[in-house]
Protein backbone atom coordinates (compact mmCIF):
# COMPACT_ATOMS: atom_id res chain seq x y z
CA UNK A 1 0.00 0.00 0.00
CA UNK A 2 1.07 3.55 -0.74
CA UNK A 3 0.27 6.69 1.24
CA UNK A 4 -1.51 9.56 -0.50
CA UNK A 5 -3.85 12.42 0.34
CA UNK A 6 -7.57 12.88 -0.18
CA UNK A 7 -9.08 16.32 -0.85
CA UNK A 8 -12.69 17.42 -1.20
CA UNK A 9 -13.22 18.47 -4.83
CA UNK A 10 -15.54 21.42 -4.15
CA UNK A 11 -13.25 23.21 -1.68
CA UNK A 12 -9.90 21.47 -2.31
CA UNK A 13 -9.74 21.03 1.47
CA UNK A 14 -7.40 18.28 2.71
CA UNK A 15 -9.57 15.64 4.38
CA UNK A 16 -7.08 12.96 5.38
CA UNK A 17 -4.18 10.83 4.30
CA UNK A 18 -5.06 7.48 2.73
CA UNK A 19 -3.51 4.08 2.19
CA UNK A 20 -4.20 3.22 -1.44
CA UNK A 21 -3.50 0.70 -4.13
CA UNK A 22 -4.16 1.32 -7.81
CA UNK A 23 -5.44 -1.84 -9.49
CA UNK A 24 -5.68 -0.54 -13.05
CA UNK A 25 -4.32 2.53 -14.80
CA UNK A 26 -4.82 2.96 -18.55
CA UNK A 27 -5.26 5.84 -21.00
CA UNK A 28 -9.02 5.49 -20.65
CA UNK A 29 -9.23 5.43 -16.83
CA UNK A 30 -7.95 4.23 -13.48
CA UNK A 31 -9.32 2.65 -10.32
CA UNK A 32 -8.23 1.11 -7.05
CA UNK A 33 -8.97 0.76 -3.35
CA UNK A 34 -8.13 2.89 -0.35
CA UNK A 35 -8.60 3.15 3.39
CA UNK A 36 -8.71 6.42 5.31
CA UNK A 37 -5.96 6.94 7.88
CA UNK A 38 -8.19 9.19 10.02
CA UNK A 39 -11.75 8.25 10.92
CA UNK A 40 -13.98 10.67 9.01
CA UNK A 41 -17.30 10.31 7.25
CA UNK A 42 -17.15 10.15 3.47
CA UNK A 43 -20.14 10.65 1.19
CA UNK A 44 -20.50 8.50 -1.93
CA UNK A 45 -22.18 11.44 -3.70
CA UNK A 46 -19.26 13.90 -3.34
CA UNK A 47 -16.31 14.34 -5.67
CA UNK A 48 -12.74 14.01 -4.42
CA UNK A 49 -9.15 14.56 -5.52
CA UNK A 50 -6.61 11.88 -4.71
CA UNK A 51 -2.94 12.81 -4.59
CA UNK A 52 -0.64 9.84 -5.05
CA UNK A 53 2.73 9.27 -3.40
CA UNK A 54 4.46 10.48 -6.60
CA UNK A 55 2.48 13.78 -6.39
CA UNK A 56 0.26 13.05 -9.41
CA UNK A 57 -3.37 13.84 -8.70
CA UNK A 58 -6.77 13.34 -10.28
CA UNK A 59 -10.48 13.67 -9.62
CA UNK A 60 -12.27 10.56 -8.42
CA UNK A 61 -15.43 9.13 -6.92
CA UNK A 62 -15.48 6.87 -3.86
CA UNK A 63 -17.81 4.01 -3.01
CA UNK A 64 -17.72 2.12 0.29
CA UNK A 65 -17.08 -1.60 -0.22
CA UNK A 66 -19.89 -3.47 1.50
CA UNK A 67 -18.74 -5.94 4.17
CA UNK A 68 -15.09 -4.86 3.84
CA UNK A 69 -13.63 -3.20 6.89
CA UNK A 70 -10.17 -3.04 8.44
CA UNK A 71 -10.21 -4.10 12.09
CA UNK A 72 -10.25 -1.29 14.61
CA UNK A 73 -12.58 0.77 16.74
CA UNK A 74 -14.28 2.47 15.03
CA UNK A 75 -13.91 0.33 11.89
CA UNK A 76 -12.17 1.77 8.86
CA UNK A 77 -13.87 0.87 5.64
CA UNK A 78 -12.31 -0.02 2.33
CA UNK A 79 -13.39 2.32 -0.48
CA UNK A 80 -13.31 1.66 -4.20
CA UNK A 81 -12.18 4.75 -6.13
CA UNK A 82 -12.70 5.43 -9.82
CA UNK A 83 -10.90 8.17 -11.73
CA UNK A 84 -13.03 10.83 -13.39
CA UNK A 85 -10.07 12.62 -14.99
CA UNK A 86 -6.56 11.82 -16.15
CA UNK A 87 -3.76 12.12 -13.63
CA UNK A 88 -2.13 15.55 -13.55
CA UNK A 89 1.55 16.14 -12.80
CA UNK A 90 2.38 19.10 -10.53
CA UNK A 91 3.89 22.03 -12.53
CA UNK A 92 7.20 21.72 -10.62
CA UNK A 93 7.64 18.15 -11.90
CA UNK A 94 7.00 18.81 -15.61
CA UNK A 95 10.22 18.21 -17.59
CA UNK A 96 11.40 21.12 -19.71
CA UNK A 97 11.81 20.94 -23.47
Amino acid sequence: MNIGKLYKLSSQELLTEVNYQIHNETDSGWWGELTLIDYIRISDSDGYIIELADKRHGRCRLKKRVNRAVSGVPPRYVYHFTGTSTFQVPPDDVPEG
